[in-house]
Order: C-alpha cells, then structure tokens, then sequence
C-alpha cells in the first residue's frame, strides 16, 4: 500500500497564523493542543521527520502544531512542540513557499539529562527577534541555580534564515 503524497499546504493548514508578539513557555503547548487539530503521522513522516533526519519517533514522541508567523511575506514560519522521554522542545522551522526548509532552531523547552532539569522559554516579537532564557536546577527540579542562567537571541531574516542575534 503506498501512502498517498500530502502537500506542503496541507501541512501548513494545521498551524493558525499568530500575531506577534508570543510567549512560549512550559505549559503554553497545552493551549496549542487543545485549540489545534493534530498532525497526521503521514505529516509527521513527511515534512518533520526529514528535516530532523528521523526515520520513527518511539510511541513516547508526540508532536502539536503551535502556529505559523503572520505577516511573513517571503517565508512560511511554524512552531510546532516535540515531546520526547526526558525532552519537550519547541521549535521553530521557516520555508519558502515550495516548502523547502531554510532554517530551523529549538528555541524553547525542558530537557533532563542526569538529574538536572533544564529550561528555557523565548518570547517573539513583532520585528521576529526571539529571546530565549534559560537556567538548570540542579536537584531535579526543587532549587533554581542562578549562576546556570543566561539569554540568548535569534532572528528570523526577511528571507527567512535564522541567525544567532
């Protein structure tokens, strides 16, 4: 049986447009997740697997679509959220309009790695600069370490690339 080929829009279709500027933080894809209808495991293969060079996620892996950027009028910018064992992450891939990826970043989420926790969240805003802050707790999620702090930005080009800002 040979999965029917789905088209970039219709991939596209299931992220509403979003005014900036947003917050994306720890429990904002629950809003997503209610609000958005799900991908496909047919989109999934088909237009995230291969940018993130992913053969199969395990049955632990689920993907929400978040929103496209609006007003982008030489490029297509979509968040959507992963969730793995031990890594929620949120990520943001632009494309032209054939759907061919230009760029892509993790720019929000919680990873565990040995105990300590990890998190970040960005804000966009509305000239598509992203700031993204982060900080670990090195207990497991109980005591905030400061020092692990630090903000990072990144822009979205009127092309479409995103660089480090």
């Amino acid at each position: 049986m040979t999965m029917k080929k789905l088209h970039f829009h219709d991939f596209l279709a299931k992220f509403p447009p979003l005014s900036m500027p947003v917050t994306l933080g720890e429990d904002t894809h629950h809003t997503f997740g209610t609000e958005n209808e799900p991908l496909s495991d047919a989109m999934i293969s088909q237009f995230i697997h291969s940018l993130e060079e992913v053969a199969a996620d395990d049955e632990f892996t689920e993907y929400v679509p978040c929103f496209s950027i609006d007003n982008t009028d030489q490029f297509i910018a979509l968040v959507w959220w992963k969730a793995e064992l031990l890594n929620y992450e949120y990520v943001l891939a632009t494309f032209n309009e054939k759907g061919e990826l230009i760029g892509r970043a993790v720019i929000a989420g919680t990873t565990i790695k040995d105990g300590i926790v990890t998190r970040s969240v960005a804000i966009i805003n509305d000239e598509w600069e992203i700031t993204i802050g982060e900080g670990s707790s090195p207990d497991g999620d109980q005591i905030f370490d400061p020092t692990t702090s630090r903000t990072r930005n990144l822009e979205i080009l009127i092309n479409g690339q995103i660089v480090e800002g």
